[in-house]
């Protein structure tokens, strides 16, 4: 079996497994940050890949299944009751994939959500959140239930053999994997056999939501993009203008050249670059042709940090001005560089 693990910078773990007579490959759950890394790994091995799983719908991280599909024309499988409209395969309890001379073994493992599945293969399982190193995934969080969640351990995977590798999707100590028979005797939350015990103390941890647990659900559930998307989408579009350029800029002071400051009117009052017109990010495509009638002239759009004003550019481009660009951090970059400021009275 062909096998590489991959860590995101926030504890979620995906991975890559492969048929080496065969090169046929799945990749489960891929972190939308990490979908360069798996497209060279496997470009690398020389591998095919043949599906891309979603063990849930993640509510802690963005999926990068999307990313992955088009990369590689694989489908996107996940658990029949996954709510995601871009499921290609769907999948339930005892179904199996093909992978080679491998199977695919589905275990439905719900309880941390509704659609939670395992990945049984050969020696080892893929327990996405359900199973963890020590510990279980929680079961506070939508469509999660206490009462599956210890089904789903104790019917489904504790039953397996005790030297079954298990690989979870997240692990926030830097271990890489743990067996069915050491998780048996000793995670604490798998000491608790009693139902009630168990449901009890599931209910009782009163743990912080994920740090991106809004987004990640849209953007999981619905298949709309995260905001980095589409910062990086318009990113790859604009082109971008240094400090010192746009210094050297004011100095010359051309007529086909306009600062365009997209930040509110309050922002922009307390200080902007010199000469700047304002017009806010809000107000871009109802206002664009009484602000800016030429589309022939150089337009440097500014915000305070940079984002706002990358989509602006971005915007701007798809409106006919093909010569915008962005300044390259923000107002907040030009005040602490020292550079000239204006302010309204």
């Amino acid at each position: 079996m062909f096998f590489a693990l991959f860590r995101d910078g926030e504890g979620c773990k995906s991975y890559i497994v492969g048929c080496e007579k065969t090169c046929a490959a799945a990749v489960i759950d891929p972190a939308l940050d990490l979908v360069d890394r798996y497209i060279g790994e496997v470009g690398k091995q020389g591998l095919r890949v043949r599906y891309v799983i979603d063990t849930h719908t993640h509510a802690d991280h963005f999926s990068g299944a999307r990313a992955l599909r088009q990369a590689f024309d694989a489908p996107i499988v996940m658990h029949r009751f996954s709510p995601a409209p871009y499921v290609d395969l769907h999948v339930e309890d005892g179904h199996s994939l093909p992978l080679g001379a491998m199977r695919l073994r589905i275990l439905h493992t719900p309880g941390h959500t509704r659609d939670s599945m395992a990945i049984h293969v050969e020696d080892r399982v893929f327990t996405g959140d359900t199973l963890l190193i020590g510990g279980t995934g929680r079961s506070d969080l939508p469509t999660g239930d206490p009462d599956q969640l210890f089904d789903s351990l104790f019917d489904k995977l504790m039953v397996l053999p005790d030297e079954t590798l298990v690989f979870p999707a997240h692990d926030y100590k830097g271990r890489d994997c743990t067996t069915i028979g050491d998780e048996r005797r000793g995670n604490p939350r798998l000491v608790k056999t009693d139902r009630t015990d168990f449901v009890e103390l599931m209910k009782s941890l009163n743990l912080s939501a994920p740090t991106h647990l809004t987004e990640a659900l849209r953007t999981n559930m619905s298949g709309g993009k995260t905001v980095r998307q589409l910062l990086s989408e318009a990113a790859a579009r604009v082109t971008f203008m240094a400090m010192e350029e746009l210094r050297h800029r004011l100095a010359v002071r051309a007529n086909n050249f306009v600062i365009l400051d997209v930040r509110e009117r309050d922002a922009f009052a307390n200080g902007h670059v010199p000469g700047a017109v304002h017009l806010p990010r809000g107000q871009l495509e109802l206002r664009v042709n009484e602000v800016l009638p030429d589309p022939s002239v150089e337009i440097l759009t500014i915000c305070e940090f940079g984002k706002i004003s990358t989509l602006a550019a971005a915007t701007l481009r798809e409106l006919g001005f093909r010569r915008a660009t962005a300044l390259d951090g923000g107002m907040s970059g030009w005040r602490e560089n020292g550079m000239p400021v204006e302010r309204v009275g």
